[in-house]
């Protein structure tokens, strides 16, 4: 049978024989806080200037004190202003601080305009009805408050009629003058002619612009 050796003893420390590193049970990673401000306990400072839950001025306090009087109350002790010397907190029902804050930010969400760019495509040879079309289109687009970029393709030896691409965007121009703006002018980029419109102050008209449509040349 071949020999194993054994492994050899740990060496003794000048007190005595080295032990194993003790381990300790780790414990829960503390939830981090998302409160906007700071609140209660976590208020750290000496001292505060107090607004009760009436909006009242108390004056300056020890935070002690004002963390009794808010929960004396049933309330919460919330700073509103940490930069200030003192800091400013107030008694409040932070709860509720919190459902009001959200549903004014809800609300003043809603009342935000949202202007969306929407694209039309046309070719220096699109016929007369599909122009007619696509320019309603556009039409459509400015008085739902949205911006329209128009954009002619010319593709290969087309870019020879650049301009009837231009003699297009006039029409264009002409035929929602009432409720759009030219907010970029029309603009040979490469192959493509390029404008872009954007809806003016009033966006509905008080009666619809008949569209005159001038045959593409041939």
């Amino acid at each position: 049978m071949a020999f194993i050796p054994s492994s050899p003893p740990t060496p003794a420390g000048p007190s005595g024989p080295s032990l194993p590193r003790p381990r300790f049970p780790r414990g829960q990673v503390p939830v981090q806080n998302k409160d906007e401000h700071r609140l209660n306990e976590r208020i750290r400072v000496p001292q505060v200037r107090l607004i009760d839950e009436h909006g009242a001025q108390v004056g300056v306090v020890p935070t002690y004190e004002a963390l009794a009087m808010a929960k004396e109350r049933g309330l919460d002790l919330m700073e509103v202003s940490p930069n200030a010397q003192p800091p400013v907190c107030k008694i409040c029902d932070y709860g509720k601080f919190k459902y009001e804050k959200k549903k004014k930010d809800q609300q003043a969400k809603k009342k935000q305009t949202v202007i969306k760019v929407k694209e039309v495509q046309l070719r220096p040879q699109t016929d007369v009805h599909d122009l007619d079309y696509k320019f309603k289109n556009v039409r459509e687009f400015l008085e739902e408050g949205d911006k329209a970029k128009v954009t002619v393709m010319f593709r290969g030896r087309e870019v020879t009629y650049s301009e009837q691409g231009f003699k297009m965007m006039k029409q264009l121009i002409e035929f929602v003058k009432d409720i759009g703006v030219v907010e970029s002018p029309p603009k040979m980029e490469g192959k493509k002619l390029i404008m872009v419109l954007a809806p003016a102050s009033s966006k509905k008209s008080a009666a619809p612009q008949k569209s005159v449509i001038v045959k593409p040349e041939t």
